[in-house]
C-alpha cells in the first residue's frame, strides 16, 4: 500500500522559504508518477509539480521560477523547495502519487495516493 506522509510547513513572512518533505513508501519509482499539490481555503486542489517515472517536471505558472522539486531515491522522500513564498501561496500542501509512469493529467482525481497534508501559511 502507498503511504505519503508530508512534513516541514509552517509560518514564514513573505519572500521567505520553506522546504516541504515528504516520505514514500510502498511503490515503485519507474511505476508511479508523484508531484504535489495545494489547497487554500475555499478553493479547489491545484497541481504545482509533477514528476514522471524518468524524473521529467513539469511545473503549474504559479510556481515556475520559485518551486523546485527534487527527490532522494535512497531515502524515498520527495521535496518540494519553496523560495520567494507570497501570501497567496497560504494552503494545505499535499505530496501525489499514481500509478503510471507518465503524469499527463493535473486534475487532481486522477491521482488516487494523497498525504494528510502540511500546512503553510504566508504573511505579508
Amino acid at each position: 500500500q502507498v503511504q505519503l506522509r508530508e512534513s516541514g510547513g509552517g509560518s514564514v513572512q513573505a519572500g521567505g522559504s520553506l522546504r516541504l518533505s515528504c516520505a514514500a513508501s510502498g511503490y515503485t519509482k519507474r511505476d508511479f508518477c508523484v508531484g504535489w499539490f495545494r489547497q487554500a481555503p475555499g478553493n479547489g486542489r491545484e497541481g504545482l509539480v509533477l514528476i514522471d517515472s524518468v524524473d521529467v517536471p513539469a511545473y503549474a505558472d504559479s510556481v515556475k521560477g520559485r518551486f523546485t522539486f527534487s527527490r532522494d531515491d535512497a531515502k524515498n522522500i520527495l521535496y518540494l523547495q519553496m523560495n520567494n513564498l507570497k501570501p497567496e501561496d497560504t494552503a494545505m500542501y499535499y505530496c501525489v502519487a499514481r500509478p503510471d509512469p507518465y503524469c499527463g493529467t493535473w486534475s487532481p482525481s486522477d491521482y488516487k495516493y494523497w498525504g494528510q497534508g502540511t500546512q503553510v501559511t504566508v504573511s505579508s
